[in-house]
């Protein structure tokens, strides 16, 4: 059977204790899933089942929370899953699974993060004279040397590649620019929320005030600055994946699904996982790189997008051309499920573009990629 995209749908992004602080993950879902149903004219008892990604709400079930929220009837179930960056994504994927093998008819999907909301963690104490420890982020290999943070990461990628400052300021400059540009055609795709209808991270950046920000990570010409690094942000993005015989019902077209995998990579350069994820989807549907159309890559980093370009040799004009992370920001969880937003609707209003690729890495060294075309 065959899986399609019928209906996507996301909030802006607001930079973390921006205009969503005070608004709870599920509740950003909320309207997401509603506006995709409502985009549809899919009743709410007719959805399978509700995937949502999530990684920073501190456990439970926050799809369960969304789909109650978003008005779902009690009897329809929800999944959250983790693979922290990727895990947006990753739930599409896993929807599209399910559609092609007969198990469900109806999925909405996709992923959740409110930075702003994040659980504060701490390890539990063995004793009752210890306290807890606090800290930010897991680990996500069982051995140190092999599990930096992600911007030492970044920052040892842009050294060992030779990736200059410049080049990175370079990147962020364009990536505003293309989001400036294309402010009022992405209207559609988004689900205003709490006044705000478009993405507020996006500035008139330039390359003299990107090589004035800060130093955050290496040194040198190579150095990692505040601009080449995707802000910590809220939001939500959600599509709606049928069988094609539901689709037929509802008299909708839509995009359909190609193929999409998720691969593990090294761990101590997570940023690199995108480059097997998508030459293992290149081989296994047979489709050169030539040939698509759109590409939503995830500009976590400047320095991971320009390594990822130049490793699979991908046409820059072809990439990201709403702008990518670096001038939204980078609600995890959701982050990759943006990505599939964006290029939804990038193909659908486009008659010249057909095919899309969307790829997301996670920290732990892995990536996922995913690839649909216009029906």
């Amino acid at each position: 059977m065959k899986a399609f995209i019928i209906a996507a749908r996301r909030t802006a992004v607001a930079p973390r204790r921006g205009a969503f602080a005070n608004i709870e993950a599920h509740d950003l879902a909320a309207p997401v899933l509603r506006a995709c149903l409502d985009d549809a004219g899919l009743d709410g008892a007719d959805v399978s089942e509700a995937i949502l990604g999530n990684a920073l709400s501190g456990g439970g079930n926050v799809a369960r929370l969304a789909s109650l929220a978003a008005g779902l009837p009690d009897s329809v179930p929800a999944l959250t899953v983790d693979r922290q960056c990727c895990s947006g994504l990753d739930a599409i994927v896993l929807a599209a699974r399910l559609i092609e093998a007969g198990a469900a008819d109806a999925i909405l999907a996709g992923g959740v993060e409110s930075w702003s909301r994040a659980a504060i963690r701490a390890v539990r104490p063995h004793r009752s004279d210890e306290a807890p420890v606090f800290y930010d982020r897991p680990p996500f290999a069982p051995w140190p040397e092999r599990d930096p943070d992600m911007i030492e990461a970044a920052a040892a990628l842009a050294q060992a590649e030779n990736i200059s400052r410049a080049e990175q300021s370079s990147f962020a400059v364009a990536s505003h620019a293309r989001a400036l540009a294309a402010r009022e055609r992405m209207k559609p795709e988004i689900a205003p929320l709490a006044g705000l209808d478009h993405d507020a991270f996006a500035r008139p950046l330039t390359s003299k005030l990107s090589m004035r920000a800060p130093v955050l990570a290496g040194d040198g010409d190579c150095a990692i600055d505040a601009t080449g690094v995707a802000v910590e942000a809220d939001a939500a993005a959600a599509v709606l994946v049928v069988s094609e015989a539901a689709m037929q019902r509802l008299g909708c077209t839509g995009l359909e699904f190609v193929s999409g995998l998720a691969i593990g990579s090294a761990p101590e350069q997570p940023a690199m996982a995108i480059v097997p994820a998508v030459r293992r989807l290149l081989e296994q549907t047979g489709i050169a790189m030539a040939d698509i159309d759109r590409i939503e890559l995830m500009e976590a980093f400047a320095a991971q997008a320009l390594s990822n370009i130049a490793h699979l040799g991908l046409d820059p004009a072809r990439i990201n051309v709403g702008g990518g992370a670096l001038s939204r920001g980078h609600p995890v969880g959701a982050s990759g499920a943006i990505l599939m937003v964006r290029l939804f609707h990038e193909l659908v209003g486009h008659p010249s573009a057909a095919l899309g690729l969307a790829t997301i890495a996670a920290a732990g060294g892995l990536g996922t990629a995913a690839m649909v075309r216009r029906s």
